[in-house]
């Protein structure tokens, strides 16, 4: 067995302080008999149950009476302590998302490194580190080297900005699509290879990795072994994850390609980081610690003192302002790094015309054109499953969620299983053969889905192979790359999909962009519902055209004279953010303002309600609460607009000022009174530090 191990009766010669993954704030000091340095895991009791956790600091006196400490059971050693600066960066998190240090530390570490069972029993083998050193590794694929492209003078320019800056420094790199920030990205690489430097490169999503790890791959050939690229992300398998995190912090993986859960990765010798798609919404992790990966890597960088690099065509709004006002370095790739232009994007008006299943005569007279140049058509439609929903023509019944306030959508399965979906909660159930209210068995689907788009697309063009990509066909492991494989050797026609397929993608013989609906998020109750508008369509649209001079896009719309479609044609990002930032500031609204949002959920809204009232009753707090909350606005609790969510109910309450100390010092007292309180109601709550959904 893996640890150094004493009985509790021994443990009298030193005090260590254990993060644990336990929603509580405080400390939690153990007598240790035995070497224990901070940044090393331990095994110790907690109440009835025993818990791996991590030594976070040496007290020379513990925080209660001696006689109720109880006594470290085991110190870990199969691997070494968790170091200085990563433990920085928990803390930092911990600190500004309000939340417990074991809660930041331990779901950051791979399962098997903080799951006791891996460290007890006959199998044991020495831990689960051992046991992996005992297997040798999958092998790397093999990829074929290729040769560095010539850089244009923009792409020279921000490469040599880059390498010649001294220390810690963040830069927006801001190109449109097509305009080789990938090739960018390797030249820094390169560079930091040179230094003897670790790379972090993060992305948006898992299914991103592989064109961009396997492009990688080959550029870098020659630099360093194929085993030194290593991929981290939620996807792999509990063995893969532990071998890509044991690498990273042995200084083994050199280049370390990952989703947001990467910028926890050990990297000793961190040297570069960089951030493609820093605007993607999916760095934001949504449930228990809802950090930005984005924003931690910043941090991070300034930390380390090395540089870090932002990269969007659509930037975010928040990381532009930086830019504009300085605190960011900007620099710009106006121009495709190939021959090719950007791609034409035209607005069909769609309130005077006849569609046939949604789609206008102008765009399937284009798809048919595009088809007979022998380019790929790409539909794009950010909606799943077959219909929104189902209706009932006689009396207007709808199908609706029995556990949640929404509509469930229609999903067509194999063998006519047909299905309703919610997509809130999950819950599935039949599709009744009649209506439930007057009994009409005249059922029909309202609106469209990707389902149902598919199966027009293969009725009205029966000759063309067409394809859907979106969470529905891409459930199972490896779905999602065999079908991005199949678009990329040109063995699909047309390619039907959801926001999967917006971004990232170099489709080389994409001629035709095609967008349906995108009305929808024009009006958005989120503030932040046109900036999100505007960056999908942008991204969608940048996949035509990259490698064929007739790259073209259309996108159909009631609404053509709104800014953000005007815009978007005129390929004009900083015409749209100037714009955006103007309303943004006159309301007083981020990147102006900084926010968090408390959530209660409870069996009865009355109940989520009074707690988040009575956590705003600022006047039942103590002193130093009301003193904080000068600079704070604390708004009226409300309901979410999907209020009920697995016989959950929900409400919000927003906090909001204009000074960021001010906000975070506030916090800092607040967010320690609401578990109590919490626990008084009966609620469930998360506090959420800088929301991108309210």
């Amino acid at each position: 067995m893996t640890g150094t191990q004493g009985k509790a009766s021994d443990c009298h010669d030193g005090w260590v302080r254990v993060a644990l993954d336990v929603p509580l704030f405080g400390d939690y000091d153990y007598a240790c008999a035995f070497p224990a340095p901070v940044g090393v895991r331990v095994i110790v009791p907690f109440g009835r149950r025993r818990m791996i956790g991590v030594v976070v600091a040496h007290p020379s006196q513990p925080g209660v009476p001696a006689h109720q400490i109880r006594s470290v059971e085991r110190v870990l050693d199969d691997m070494p302590p968790l170091s200085q600066d990563w433990l920085r960066l928990a803390r930092f998190a911990a600190s500004y998302y309000h939340r417990p240090l074991g809660e930041v530390i331990l779901p950051a570490l791979p399962v098997s490194l903080r799951r006791l069972g891996a460290y007890e029993g006959k199998r044991s083998g020495g831990g689960p580190v051992a046991r992996m050193d005992k297997r040798p590794g999958p092998a790397p694929e093999n990829v074929t080297p290729v040769a560095a492209p010539i850089l244009n003078e923009e792409q020279e320019h921000a490469v040599a900005t880059i390498c010649g800056a001294q220390g810690h420094q963040t830069t927006l790199l801001h190109g449109v699509t097509g305009s080789g920030k990938t090739e960018v990205y390797a030249n820094l690489i390169e560079h930091a290879l040179e230094q003897d430097k670790q790379i972090l490169l993060l992305v948006p999503e898992i299914n991103l990795t592989p064109q961009l790890e396997h492009a990688l791959r080959a550029r870098l050939a020659h630099r360093i072994p194929a085993s030194s690229f290593v991929v981290l992300h939620s996807g792999l398998s509990d063995g893969k994850r532990l071998r890509a995190w044991v690498k990273a912090q042995r200084s083994e993986a050199q280049v370390l390609l990952g989703t947001r859960l990467a910028i926890f990765a050990p990297l000793p010798q961190l040297g570069l980081i960089i951030i493609d798609e820093e605007h993607d919404t999916s760095y934001k992790q949504q449930d228990g610690l809802r950090y930005s990966a984005r924003d931690l890597a910043v941090w991070r960088g300034r930390d380390l003192d090395v540089p870090v690099v932002l990269g969007s065509a659509t930037p975010s709004l928040e990381s532009w302002h930086h830019a504009q006002t300085g605190r960011y370095q900007y620099l710009a790739l106006a121009q495709r790094a190939t021959s090719a232009t950007l791609p034409h994007i035209q607005l069909v008006d769609t309130r005077r015309l006849k569609l046939e299943q949604g789609f206008s005569p102008q765009l399937l007279s284009a798809i048919a054109e595009t088809l007979d140049a022998g380019h790929q058509v790409l539909v794009f439609l950010n909606r799943r499953g077959y219909a929104p929903v189902l209706h009932c023509g006689s009396c207007g019944w709808l199908t609706q969620c029995v556990r949640c306030t929404a509509y469930t959508v229609l999903h067509r399965g194999p063998r006519r299983h047909h299905y309703l979906q919610c997509h809130h909660c999950g819950d599935r159930t039949r599709v009744p053969p009649a209506c439930p209210e007057c009994g009409d068995m005249d059922l029909k689907p309202m609106g469209r889905g990707t389902q149902r788009i598919e199966e027009f697309l293969q009725a009205y063009f029966p000759q063309a192979r067409i394809a859907r990509i979106d969470a529905d066909s891409t459930r199972l492991k490896g779905s999602a790359q065999r079908l991005f494989a199949q678009v990329h050797a040109g063995e699909i026609d047309i390619l039907t999909g959801t926001q999967m397929v917006a971004k990232g993608h170099d489709f080389v013989n994409l001629g035709l962009v095609g967008v349906i609906n995108a009305d929808a998020m024009l009006f958005a109750q989120d503030f932040r519902g046109p900036e999100r508008l505007f960056a999908q369509l942008m991204q969608v649209s940048g996949r035509a055209g990259r490698h064929t001079q007739t790259g073209q896009v259309m996108i159909q719309t009631e609404y053509p004279d709104q800014p953000v479609y005007q815009a978007l044609c005129r390929h004009d990002y900083s015409g749209f953010a100037q714009h955006a930032l103007a309303e943004r500031e006159a309301a007083g609204l981020p990147p102006y303002a900084w926010q968090a949002l408390l959530v209660a959920e409870a069996r009865e809204l009355a109940t989520a309600v009074n707690f988040l009232e009575r956590a705003a009753a600022l006047e039942q707090l103590n002193p130093h609460t009301c003193e904080a909350a000068v600079h704070v606005t604390l708004y009226d609790p409300v309901a979410l607009r999907v209020v009920r969510v697995a016989n959950i109910e929900r409400a919000q309450l927003l906090v909001e000022s204009s000074h960021r100390p001010a906000l975070q010092a506030f916090l800092a007292i607040w967010a320690s009174t609401l578990g109590e309180l919490a626990r008084q109601c009966r609620v469930r709550y998360t506090l959420e530090i800088d929301p991108l959904e309210i």
